[in-house]
């Protein structure tokens, strides 16, 4: 078949890339535009081949081959299908599993059914110099392409480069089109701005009630830490010792922000954020520290049949990429959707700025399936759950922002 197929290592593509922008291999010094590195990816197959593309394969590791958000927004992307590893710790350190042989397979099966006639490799690892040579004698022309090494020299296997028909180098330029390093102490690229509903959470201001809950320290932090640092001068001159705020409000001190009347949307200065005061992972029996409205409010799993959890199975699987504030979005819009009595949208609003906790860990137990848990106590990021909160708020704002419209026409 006249086309060609791109199959890419990750590990070693951004690896290699972190190395040569940040001056080490750790992917988590660069950020990555997957869109821009796919399109350039076709973009440059298809001009070297001179054949039309048929699809592109990205091989990567992943903790229990659980799809991380990056895999869920590249396998979504058109002419893309990801293969997942192993991804383990030893040492201190992350090593991929299975992705090697994952890709022999691949290439030796695709050059065995006569797929393509022309084989792009981005790989530098030697162990794939038996599938090579297996394509080759299948008639598929292998074209290796490497990433710019840091230090001007070779970063793949002598015997992968000597095998391949036809080689090629992805230089600084190109890689910088979709890659960059992270700000760390030098001049590099700016880090992404936050979204303003995550952003207006952690810059608000807290009342004097709130700011002095947040102040007071614990018993146990008296007693680890008994003196505090005198403040530059009080208001009589004498310097009154005050203790030092925490950094960020807990949720009981953004519930303080709204007074009693004040108006709920994302965009009021009091109304930054609506997010629940628990953590959502364990269950409660009805009732339990929270009154009877947000007791009766259904969950979504209450109101979704089993032909809907099919459904919603396969939307998560092929069109939701991953992003926590989609996911949270995502949530929102089907519970909104199969609520049978629209008055409860009604009651959840009033109950700004918490979410119901059956609610809130329903919520929190459906982001996890999409890779956001931090892999150390099975818990969310932080940042992450704001995102997903915010993603649902929004999502409901939306829908009673609509309905008031409609009622006032």
């Amino acid at each position: 078949m006249d086309r060609c197929i791109v199959l890419v290592d990750a590990g070693y593509l951004l690896g290699a890339a972190a190395s040569l922008l940040a001056g080490e291999p750790s992917r988590s010094r660069i950020t990555v535009d997957h869109t821009a590195l796919i399109q350039g990816l076709r973009d440059r197959a298809e001009s070297d081949t001179e054949r039309p593309l048929l699809r592109i394969y990205w091989f990567d590791g992943a903790p229990d081959r659980v799809p991380q958000p990056e895999h869920r927004r590249l396998r979504v992307m058109p002419r893309v299908t990801v293969r997942l590893g192993a991804l383990t710790r030893s040492d201190g350190r992350w090593a991929q599993k299975g992705v090697d042989a994952a890709m022999h397979a691949e290439l030796t099966e695709l050059a065995r059914n006569r797929a393509c006639s022309d084989v792009v490799l981005v790989t530098g690892d030697g162990d794939l110099l038996p599938g090579m040579m297996a394509a080759k004698e299948h008639g598929v022309a292998v074209h290796l392409w490497a990433v710019q090494a840091a230090d001007g020299d070779y970063n793949q296997s002598e015997d992968l480069v000597a095998e391949a028909d036809e080689r090629r180098v992805l230089d600084r330029a190109w890689i910088t089109k979709a890659v960059r390093a992270k700000e760390l102490g030098g001049v590099c690229a700016a880090p992404p701005v936050p979204r303003p509903e995550i952003a207006a959470i952690l810059s608000a201001p807290l009342p004097e009630s709130a700011l002095a809950a947040a102040a007071a320290p614990s018993a146990d932090e008296a007693q680890a830490a008994p003196h505090t640092e005198p403040a530059p001068g009080g208001a009589n001159g004498t310097g009154e010792r005050i203790p030092a705020a925490k950094g960020v409000p807990t949720p009981k001190d953004l519930a303080a922000l709204r007074g009693p009347g004040a108006p709920v949307g994302k965009d009021h200065t009091n109304a930054t954020l609506r997010w629940s005061s628990d953590k959502g992972w364990v269950e409660r029996p009805p009732g339990a520290a929270e009154g009877p409205e947000a007791a009766a409010l259904p969950t979504l799993a209450q109101l979704t049949t089993a032909e809907q959890r099919w459904a919603d199975r396969e939307e998560d699987i092929t069109t939701v990429g991953g992003d926590p504030y989609e996911v949270g979005q995502v949530f929102a819009r089907r519970w909104m959707a199969r609520l049978p009595e629209q008055h409860n949208l009604q009651k959840l609003s009033t109950m700004y700025p918490r979410i119901p906790h059956r609610i809130d860990g329903e919520l929190l137990r459906y982001a996890a399936r999409f890779g956001l848990l931090a892999h150390k106590d099975d818990q969310i990021d932080e940042h992450d759950r704001y995102a997903i909160r915010a993603g649902f708020w929004r999502e409901i704002d939306v829908r009673t922002a609509a309905e008031h419209a409609s009622v006032g026409d």
